[in-house]
């Protein structure tokens, strides 16, 4: 890995992000010559100034995905790029669609037309399993993204480029994710909010969601879509496991909280997929994840070490095996969300 970032000019879209800050810091201890912070919130631009402190490898460039002109700028001289720029909220794309265009999708060609004009080494985009028979503006938005990455490898004419795609599951921890809306809820106001307890969603932690990126960056030779192998949770327990947690540890009677079903917001799904079957048929799987080779680019032969033809069905988060409350527990322990929910709590 420190062979593909050494020395390198590095441009990370959206990177004040919760993913987006946490890839830069693990690419600072790969030595690259630059870091490029590309993003339109000053005020997380100052915070993560503040904690990185001055350094000569950093550079914080205010703007938007949106600007083309902007962006072209802040791409020049640059060798890998991630883009993590996207509206992400299902409701607020659902409400605000042509919006949700104008950054997810307008956003992503403008990232392909400014890494061709730039000769750029390779280009990494952070799609979502919500992009899968998408039923709502936000899925529908990144599944065209995802489109128009593949089409890139195919299209670049004499560049460079290497195109290629991340499908993430739910990043747990990351800002407007369910697991702090749940402590905020709890420290407010003593209960939570569910949409429905069987609700299923695929699961990664935000170390995951990191390697994931990098490695897909190490590996991808053009039009392919990296997808992590994750654990499948039920929302029920996820609420329980928090709420018991509180409980103990701040010596709250677990009568005190209570789950209040609110039913599905517009435009969300009991369950997600990460893969569909036609996906499927020409994928290949590896130890920790599957590569998706789209239509454009099979007509050339993608090899990675270890990999072999993935089985054939859909792989959705109603047919794989659903974590217990126990491994669930341990999985937010080992991300430290389940302390950090004890260390910020304040009692009513």
């Amino acid at each position: 890995m420190r062979e593909t970032f050494y020395g390198k000019n590095i441009l990370v879209i959206g990177g004040t992000g919760t993913v987006g800050s946490a890839l830069v810091d693990k690419l600072i201890t790969y030595r690259p010559r630059v870091i490029r912070i590309f993003s339109r919130d000053e005020f997380k631009q100052f915070i993560m100034r503040e904690e990185l402190g001055e350094r000569e490898d950093l550079r914080f460039l205010l703007g938007d995905v949106r600007d083309k002109e902007r962006l072209n700028r802040a791409m020049q001289g640059i060798d890998i790029v991630f883009n993590l720029a996207a509206l992400k909220h299902v409701p607020a794309c659902e409400y605000n669609p042509f919006e949700a265009v104008r950054t997810n999708v307008v956003g992503v060609q403008n990232v392909i037309d400014c890494a061709i004009n730039n000769n750029v080494e390779r280009v990494v985009y952070t799609s979502s399993d919500k992009s899968i028979s998408p039923t709502n503006t936000m899925g529908a938005t990144k599944l065209l993204a995802e489109r128009l990455m593949s089409s890139a490898d195919y299209t670049r004419g004499r560049a460079r480029t290497v195109f290629a795609s991340v499908r993430f599951g739910n990043v747990m921890g990351s800002r407007g994710s369910v697991i702090p809306l749940f402590k905020e809820q709890l420290q407010r106001s003593g209960y939570i909010t569910v949409t429905d307890p069987d609700m299923t969603r695929f699961m990664m932690s935000l170390s995951h969601a990191v390697d994931l990126t990098l490695e897909a960056a190490r590996l991808a030779q053009g039009g392919e879509i990296f997808v992590l192998k994750m654990p499948v949770i039920r929302l029920g327990d996820l609420a329980e496991v928090m709420i018991e947690d509180f409980c103990s540890k701040c010596d709250y009677p677990r009568d005190g909280v209570k789950i209040r079903h609110i039913g599905l917001r517009p435009g969300e799904k009991m369950y997600e997929e990460l893969m569909t079957i036609d996906e499927a048929k020409s994928a290949l799987e590896l130890d920790n994840m599957y590569v998706i080779i789209p239509p454009e680019t099979q007509g050339r032969q993608h090899v990675y070490a270890n990999s072999q033809q993935a089985e054939c069905r859909s792989y959705g988060s109603t047919r794989e095996h659903v974590i217990d409350k126990a491994g669930l527990c341990e999985l937010l322990t080992q991300e430290n969300l389940l302390w950090q929910l004890r260390r910020q709590v304040v009692l009513r």
